[in-house]
């Protein structure tokens, strides 16, 4: 990892770029499968799922018997720890529910909020080298929650045209209604315009690569919602002497084995932590399977020794990492200063990869510095806020000269008219 000293305020932003391509570097190519599939449909998906999947389907649609023969693949340890994850997450989010908001705002004038289900929802889930069933909890599990109606699964297939059997016991386990065999741009266009095989839904969740990330972010111009533009996996850690060197090392490669362009950062205030870290990540790397993913993910991260805890904490702010952990004896300030991050993860013994599949908080979260304005996934991902009101003859009495007085004042005659005729029919 590359370490810097003590950099100035001028360079941060340079400094925390992220190993990213930018829209407009994939967005043709994006256009250009977006419209082959509103246009082709099933057709445009089989040729890119042949072109990119290297593999000729003839239908996208996961069979019952596929189903059933995963379930029978999946060991009942892992089946268990699936349980335990579906468990706390259900509960977690449950307890976001809220109650109806009702107010009479003025005599006779009563407003309320209530939330209702978005109705379909599109969930992706990448596969290739980390088939990421754990993500298929967090996102059905509050869809079922919030009453979403038909829940839809799209996930790349590899070379045989199979997916994952833990994929597909955990979407059947979590109330997943279809699952498709698509991936890549094409199942996020699949799922914007709808084909003869893939429904049309309303918005679309889960993360992806760098392609998936702006096809979802094109999808949004055809009137499709989605949870977030997230991208690559990020971690920052803050930590200072009181920190475990080793459990610090194994948080920043457990963010860099996601994928090469992945980016972990470590702050901190001592060099002596910064010097630890590192010799135990070269240690630690050495062992990981994904030992050539991780270095190169490494290749994009970095080690950065501060001043003092408050430029450490405007640094962190200006990144607005997706996962951040804080490992520090002052962690009382980091916590209360800190206003742009995904998810937070606090202390020697709370390691990201908690969040990522078992605590109960949801790790579907904003990449790529989106932290600063989005939130992760939560119940209200799945729902929408509706407001209703009801006026009654007190009601349009107290309110209604107010109304035709700024409707007039902005020149809208038909807005005043509405009010006018019921005060007059009062009279």
């Amino acid at each position: 990892m590359q370490k810097i000293s003590y950099p100035n305020r001028e360079k941060w932003e340079e400094l925390l770029k992220r190993p990213t391509q930018s829209v407009s570097d994939i967005e043709e190519t994006v256009n250009t499968i977006f419209e082959e599939v509103k246009t082709d449909g099933d057709t445009a998906i089989r040729n890119y799922t042949k072109k990119f999947d290297k593999i000729q389907l003839e239908s996208f649609l996961v069979s019952k018997e596929e189903l059933e023969k995963a379930s029978t693949e999946v060991s009942e340890e892992l089946k268990q720890a699936i349980s335990l994850a579906k468990k706390n997450i259900e509960r977690f989010h449950t307890a976001q529910k809220t109650e109806k908001v009702a107010l009479e705002t003025m005599p006779g004038v009563l407003c309320w909020q209530e939330k209702k289900p978005i109705q379909k929802v599109g969930l992706y889930i990448p596969g290739g080298t980390a088939p990421l069933f754990s993500t298929i909890l967090m996102l059905a599990v509050p869809a079922k929650i919030a009453g979403c109606k038909e829940i839809i699964l799209c996930t790349p297939p590899d070379q045989k045209g199979k997916i994952n059997p833990t994929i597909l016991y955990t979407a059947q386990l979590c109330g997943v209604t279809q699952i498709f065999k698509v991936g890549g741009i094409q199942a996020i266009a699949g799922m914007t315009f709808g084909t003869n095989t893939i429904p049309k839904v309303y918005k679309i969740f889960g993360p992806g690569n760098q392609y998936v990330t702006v096809a979802k972010q094109i999808a949004t111009k055809y009137g499709v919602a989605i949870d977030m533009p997230a991208g690559p996996s990020e971690l920052l850690v803050v930590a200072d002497d009181s920190a475990n060197t080793a459990f610090v090392a194994s948080d920043l490669l457990s963010q860099a084995e996601h994928g090469i362009d992945s980016q972990v950062i470590l702050v901190s205030t001592s060099e002596k932590l910064l010097d630890g870290v590192a010799a135990e990540i070269e240690n630690q790397i050495q062992s990981l399977p994904r030992k050539a993913i991780a270095e190169k993910a490494i290749e994009n991260s970095k080690l950065i020794l501060i001043d003092n805890d408050e430029k450490a904490i405007d640094l962190i702010n200006e990144y607005g990492p997706e996962h951040y952990i804080v490992c520090v004896e002052n962690e009382e300030f980091y916590i209360e200063n800190t206003v742009n991050a995904g998810s937070v993860f606090i202390g020697n013994y709370t390691p990201e990869s908690a969040g990522d599949y078992a605590s109960g908080t949801n790790h579907t979260l904003p990449t790529n510095g989106y932290a600063k304005q989005y939130s992760g996934v939560n119940l209200d991902s799945f729902m929408k806020s509706m407001t209703f009101q009801k006026i009654n003859h007190e009601g349009i009495l107290g309110i209604g000269n107010a109304i035709e007085l700024m409707a007039e004042a902005e020149g809208l005659q038909a807005h005043k008219n509405a009010v006018t005729l019921r005060l007059k029919s009062l009279e």
